[in-house]
């Protein structure tokens, strides 16, 4: 290897750069342009500021002989082209600026004495004759989402491409790069902006290592980039699995074939990760999810890593690979994709002459590839379910899984309806399916903690494993049919328990129904039902409003009878109770209310008429439907409290099927036994 120090502008002599295929997309985000910024705005005049290694390989002649429109540069003004090996973030983060800087100028400004079209030919491109043609200073290979991306929204020049745009995460932190900076220059001097030209291009220095042909490039990007922002398992992935396209004894055309294929997998993988740029799909949670769906848990092997995988992906540690990732990877990228798996098969022979271990092999790659690309729209689709083409039932009943998830990008029982919906395509049966879920998840809302719920569900009734069940359907071992019923027969035996009411009864008495953390869902179900009940089309309360945490001081759920009962319209209808007492019907299920509008917490301490309707269109009577149903009661009082308790209990019983027993057994249930026996002694 050479190095040596050298500035923006040494860098861009006579060479093009080119960011190879098995590179992640533009990574950075707020946080690292903001670094950026800072060291360069403080850069004092006349320092050097070290920004870190470049790491370059030559690219080879037969390959650069298929670039078309750079054939002219390369061999007429010996313009040496280049891979980035490592430091494309660093890289493409200073070529976004120097664009930033071009669109700044007036068409009669210069900076340093060069104008914006020389600054555009020695970093952007150049055009042969002056032509329409172009040849790009630094980009994308041209296979790569983000090739036209940057060209045509980063660097504003037109497309020769007919194919729809794709947008990634990728393509998003390039276009939110370039916005950050326009902000911060928008605002300076044509002096200050040559001042940030000059340390930029001038005084910023790398160092420059270009990989020798001896050096296998692959590997020398692995270990690279266990330094600085680590790459995902995935990025990882993908570059593994184009080095070990190169290492087959196959035609060449094969290993293209291959090659091609892994881009445009993860070029399709990285457009459904990223598609929505509000929720961002986690790369390795996805990953990690397809693995032992994909490989399973063979009769025929007892691999260690495969056995690990399954005794973390019970029900309970779904949401926990999200923190808590390896087991796969080690599997994928030490067990499975490796070298030394290409050739194990043929050199690890038994005494009979018979292999030990299957070799790696082209199709199985392919195969594996394919199916990633066919796994994550669908993915995609179930985490986002409102846009997709699923029927509007489907739609609806994801939707609830979501929200009982209170999880943005994942929730558990995901992994199980992607093999599920590619296996079933009869829509009864899918929502059939969905309805189970949400009733036996509902039943983990009942649940006041995970581990109470990893106890139920995991350990004493082992058949609910979502994985489990999501790999069995892979493999074959089950049909979608028996999925259902198995999920069915788990449920009714569950609520048939005598335990499992008491045990929620207990968790209730205990601590209440307002730090519930179902609490949020249950009065949304609730809502949606008077909703129907009032045959009407409008949806008066929004679930992103209600499950918002933005501000404390704000509430989504308001106790009627008030947290801090001060006022003598309180105090008079209460204080018979004993301070226990009250605490108990404040935090009672029948007390709490969801706002179709959220409300400072001090207001929630006025009187019940003023808050069924206080002149300014904002009381119960003009708010969401559970409001409007509160707002006709004449005054509130603890029967009242105890009264729409019992109907919501009824609605629970009603909607979810769980047996809550006799009026007493609800009484009991919501602890508010003391307020019959007051009120009948009061009267």
């Amino acid at each position: 290897m050479e190095d040596s120090l050298k500035s923006l502008s040494k860098l861009f002599t006579e060479k093009l750069y080119r960011i190879p295929d098995y590179q992640r997309g533009y990574a950075w985000t707020e946080k690292q342009l903001m670094d950026f910024w800072g060291d360069l705005d403080q850069l004092e005049k006349d320092k050097k500021h070290y920004l870190g290694v470049l790491t370059l390989e030559q690219v080879p002649e037969k390959t650069y002989l298929k670039w078309e429109d750079d054939n002219w540069i390369i061999k007429d003004k010996s313009y040496e082209p280049y891979y980035v090996v490592d430091g494309q973030q660093r890289l493409t983060t200073a070529i976004i600026l120097i664009q930033v800087i071009i669109e700044s100028l007036k068409e009669e400004e210069k900076i340093n004495y060069d104008s914006s079209n020389k600054i555009r030919n020695r970093y952007i491109f150049e055009s042969k004759d002056e032509g329409i043609s172009r040849s790009y200073i630094f980009g994308y290979e041209k296979d790569n989402p983000s090739y036209e991306f940057l060209k045509t929204r980063i660097f504003l020049e037109q497309s020769n491409s007919s194919e729809t745009l794709q947008e990634t995460i990728y393509t998003h932190n390039l276009k939110s790069a370039k916005n950050f900076f326009a902000e911060n220059i928008k605002s300076l001097t044509l002096g200050d902006k040559e001042i940030i030209y000059r340390k930029l291009t001038q005084s910023l220095l790398f160092n420059i290592y270009t990989i020798s042909s001896d050096i296998d490039v692959f590997v020398a990007f692995e270990t690279m980039n266990n330094r600085g922002q680590p790459l995902s398992y995935l990025e990882l992935l993908k570059n593994r699995l184009i080095y070990l396209s190169t290492k087959f004894e196959v035609e060449d055309y094969e290993k293209n074939k291959l090659r091609n294929s892994i881009n445009e997998t993860w070029k399709t993988m990285y457009h459904y990760l990223g598609k929505n740029k509000n929720k961002a799909l986690d790369d390795d949670i996805f990953l990690s999810n397809h693995f032992p769906i994909y490989f399973g848990k063979s009769s025929q092997s007892d691999d260690k890593y495969l056995l690990l995988g399954f005794d973390l992906l019970s029900a309970s540690n779904t949401i926990y690979l999200g923190k808590k990732r390896g087991f796969y990877s080690t599997y994928l990228l030490e067990k499975k994709f490796t070298v030394k798996s290409l050739i194990e098969g043929k050199n690890n022979k038994s005494k009979n002459n018979k292999s030990t271990q299957e070799t790696l092999t082209l199709t199985e790659i392919y195969d594996y590839v394919q199916n990633l690309k066919e796994s994550v729209e669908l993915w995609y689709k179930i985490i986002n379910p409102n846009d997709s083409d699923f029927n509007t039932e489907e739609k609806l009943w994801l939707e609830k899984l979501i929200k009982l998830s209170r999880n943005d990008d994942f929730f558990p029982e995901a992994p199980l309806l992607m093999v599920f919906f590619q296996k079933e395509k009869d829509l009864r049966q899918r929502v059939k399916l969905l309805k189970i879920l949400e009733k036996i998840g509902f039943l983990q809302l009942l649940s006041y903690s995970r581990h109470e719920y990893a106890f139920l569900f995991v350990y004493e009734e082992s058949p609910l494993n979502m994985m489990k069940l999501a790999t069995e359907l892979s493999k074959g071992e089950k049909k979608p049919k028996n999925i259902i019923e198995s999920l069915e027969v788990f449920r009714d035996r569950l609520i048939n328990k005598k335990y499992f009411v008491s045990r929620i009864k207990g968790d209730f008495q205990k601590s209440g129904f307002y730090n519930w953390h179902g609490i949020k869902y249950f009065l949304y179900e609730y809502e949606l039902s008077l909703k129907e009940q009032s045959k009407t089309k409008r949806y008066k309360l929004n679930w992103d409003d209600l499950n918002s945490e933005d501000d404390s001081d704000f509430k989504t759920i308001e106790h009627i009878y008030p947290q801090n009962p001060r006022r003598d319209c309180w105090t008079s209808k209460f204080n018979h109770y004993t301070s226990q007492e009250r605490k108990i019907l404040r935090q009672s299920l029948g007390n709490l209310l969801p706002l179709s509008k959220p409300k400072n917490s001090s207001l929630g301490n006025r009187c019940f008429k003023e808050k069924v309707s206080n002149g300014k269109n904002i009381g119960y009577k003009y708010g969401s439907y559970s409001e409007i149903e509160v707002s006709e009661k004449d005054d509130w009082t603890a029967e009242e409290i105890l009264e729409r308790g019992l109907k919501l209990l009824n609605f629970m019983e009603e909607r979810w099927g769980i047996k809550l027993g006799t009026r007493k057994d609800k009484i009991d249930f919501l602890n508010l036994g003391f307020v019959e026996e007051k009120e009948k002694g009061e009267t």
